[in-house]
């Protein structure tokens, strides 16, 4: 949630052409069976074999920013806020780097950091793609960043009169300016910009191999990432078809997305279009904290949300075939307790034992900031 060296930058094929192969096919975008020996760039994962760290700090793999095929780069608007601007944006690895959906990549920034390093120490991203990337051509990656800009606050890298507008227009040299380093690196790119890929990495959000499973999917912000990955293969790709057509997901995917604003909200049209072409499995709600209210006049956060729907999930999470996937900020998990706590408690449970059972049964995945 470390220095580059170029050299090998770029020999993954031969590191993981199993995975490279079968990803391209399409046949393998969840893993691939797993293997009598431990290979290099790659691990076992519940008796499958997933691609692991193909590409190191010090050997990352240079790929190439590309027009994006299903969103313009900027996917939010002003909203009054200096870190209004969330950007989708698109790399091709030629191939070169499989991943599964719930997995991340690390972007390594040109530099300066915070501590003067150049480059940057990498940062991890949720990967926003499925494993076959939005062109479904198994050789592109896609993340979804939140531009970092914070004005007269505590910390600043850049002086009075310093700043200069972003690619979105957005400047602000009246003020002393922090911008993340690795965000600004992200959202400010072009097609044909080379960057810097380490990866893929995580093992926790990986979805479950059980066409048949439920899954209840909370995001805040651009922690709705890995669940665009799921939704990509369950509702979209022709990898997760069965050859008449029909999806391969048997289950029921609902997801709760929460923004300060509704200009904030994230890849709208794609639930919609899964809303309406199947209703009886994928469901969602969003929660617009500056702007919504509950019948009692409190903020509309994913939790208070959730609250209208707290019997119908709750008998949902009893199936051992449900999962929970949490990605986003921290203060989420204590939400999960408020909401849910009070019918756990009536059905003689206590919430935190319950939570914790269902990450011992792998039900309960939790990716927060």
């Amino acid at each position: 949630m470390q220095s580059p060296s170029m050299a090998g930058g770029n020999t993954a094929a031969g590191i993981f052409s199993v995975a490279v192969a079968a990803v391209a096919s399409g046949v393998a975008c969840r893993a691939t069976a797993a293997a009598a020996v431990k290979k290099k760039g790659a691990k076992i994962i519940h008796g499958k074999e997933v691609p692991w760290n193909l590409f190191s700090p010090k050997a990352p793999y240079t790929a190439k920013v590309v027009k994006n095929v299903s969103h313009p780069q900027t996917l939010t608007e002003p909203t009054g806020d200096a870190n209004w601007e969330t950007c989708h944006v698109t790399y091709d690895h030629g191939g070169n780097v499989p991943y599964i959906e719930g997995q991340s990549i690390g972007i390594i920034a040109p530099g300066p950091d915070k501590k003067g390093q150049t480059p940057a120490r990498i940062r991890l991203y949720s990967i926003a793609s499925s494993a076959v990337g939005d062109d479904e051509t198994s050789k592109t990656v896609s993340l979804c960043v939140k531009r970092v800009v914070e004005v007269d606050g505590e910390h600043s890298n850049r002086e009075v009169g310093e700043d200069k507008p972003d690619k979105a227009g957005t400047g602000y040299p009246d003020g002393k300016v922090y911008r993340g380093v690795c965000s600004n690196h992200i959202c400010d790119s072009t097609p044909g910009d080379e960057v810097l890929i380490t990866g893929p990495t995580g093992a926790e959000m990986l979805l479950p191999e059980d066409p048949e499973s439920n899954i209840i999917m909370l995001a805040t912000g651009t922690g709705i990432a890995p669940m665009r990955s799921y939704m990509r293969l369950l509702f979209h790709d022709a990898a997760g078809a069965n050859e008449d057509g029909t999806r391969k997901f048997k289950g029921l995917a609902w997801v709760f997305l929460g923004v300060p604003y509704s200009k904030s909200l994230l890849y709208v049209d794609e639930h919609s279009t899964y809303q309406s072409k199947y209703p009886g499995q994928f469901r969602y709600e969003h929660a617009v904290s500056r702007e919504q209210k509950n019948a009692a006049g409190q903020k509309m956060y994913i939790q208070t949300r959730m609250a209208e729907y707290t019997e119908e999930l709750w008998e949902l999470m009893q199936d051992p075939k449900t999962h929970v996937y949490m990605c986003g900020l921290k203060g989420m998990e204590k939400g999960m307790a408020e909401c849910f706590g009070p019918i756990a408690e009536k059905s003689g449970l206590d919430w935190t034992v319950y939570s914790k059972q269902m990450k011992k049964d792998d039900r309960y995945h939790v990716e927060v900031y």
